[in-house]
């Protein structure tokens, strides 16, 4: 019994790991392999394997290139397990419908996002038959070949409006687009106890909705803060400064993070990844202000209403309330 339970662990640890890489390694590694190839005898393939690519270019933006093999893999199970997560549902949603589910918070890698939208190990399928999510991933990631391929087939597409715009204006219904509102400047304030959410100025994803008619679901992730401690990094410091420019320049976020014995392993914490209710939008092709502002207001009363309802269950002290910035 001991001896598979450790095997359970490590399997875990492994699964975290290889997750880890794919993040943060893969894309560096699959370039060198894709120059040292374009070096050998094999310089041909890389050629053939180029010209496809320019062809594919826009797939990312086109609903991606999803398997439902690689969502299923048994890693993800583990992957899951280690924390563990879980997908909490609330409401049932119609899948004759396209919804925008907004995901909060960020977190400095969207575990919870990844786990619940883009394997089944958590049941996804299971608890909203007829939908199909795809999580939106900022756009520069799918310039790097080989990479681009492989984080598409967990349903990861580009976060650019065209390719939010492709998914919910789908005409059968039943895509889901999950954003990351907070965007990679939130990844910057994810640290334990963090409930910091920028939000009051994001309202580019209201508007995308009221024009594809697609509806808002509030979606609140417990415990996503808690996996990795940050490098000291307060508003308006050297660090925070650096990071800000850095983000400008690059477009993403380099938060200085650590998790287990000081290394990029996270810290088995438990994720609930609660799904809201959804909220009716109507389709408004031109949104004046007055109807964006109406429906962020309410967005933004309904994700907070979802918070609190929820937090001394998973594990937030009562007096404590969202900060929204």
């Amino acid at each position: 019994m001991e001896a598979s339970s450790h095997l359970c662990r490590s399997l875990q640890v492994f699964a975290v790991l290889q997750w880890v890489f794919s993040f943060l390694g893969l894309g560096p590694t699959c370039l060198v392999a894709l120059s040292l190839a374009s070096l050998s005898p094999a310089w041909i393939l890389v050629v053939l394997y180029l010209v496809w690519l320019y062809g594919d270019r826009n797939t990312p933006r086109t609903g991606g290139r999803r398997s439902a093999w690689v969502r299923d893999w048994a890693i993800w199970r583990h992957f899951c397990n280690y924390f563990p997560v879980s997908l909490v549902k609330t409401a049932e949603l119609d899948p004759s419908q396209n919804y925008l589910f907004g995901f909060h918070p960020h977190g400095v890698l969207v575990v919870g996002a990844f786990s619940n939208f883009c394997t089944e190990a958590t049941g996804f399928s299971r608890l909203f038959p007829g939908l199909r999510p795809h999580l939106l991933m900022l756009p520069c990631w799918f310039h790097v070949p080989i990479f681009r391929d492989y984080i598409m087939t967990s349903g990861l597409v580009s976060s650019d409006k065209a390719s939010a715009a492709h998914l919910l204006s789908h005409s059968g219904g039943g895509q889901v687009a999950v954003l990351p509102v907070g965007g990679p400047l939130e990844a910057l304030e994810a640290k334990p106890g963090a409930l910091n959410l920028r939000i009051r100025n994001q309202k580019g994803f209201v508007k995308l909705a009221l024009e594809h008619g697609a509806s808002l679901v509030p979606v609140f992730s417990f415990g996503e803060n808690e996996l990795f401690q940050q490098f000291p990094n307060p508003p308006g410091s050297r660090v925070r400064k650096a990071q800000e420019a850095l983000q400008r320049l690059l477009s993403v976020a380099l938060p200085l993070f650590h998790g287990r014995l000081g290394l990029l392993i996270p810290f088995r914490a438990p994720i609930h990844t609660v799904v809201g209710m959804a909220i009716p939008v109507p389709r408004s092709p031109r949104p004046s202000q007055e109807q964006v502002d109406a429906l962020h207001a309410l967005y933004v009363q309904r994700l907070t209403q979802l918070f609190e309802e929820h937090k001394t269950r998973y594990g937030v002290p009562a007096d404590r309330h969202l900060v929204l910035t």
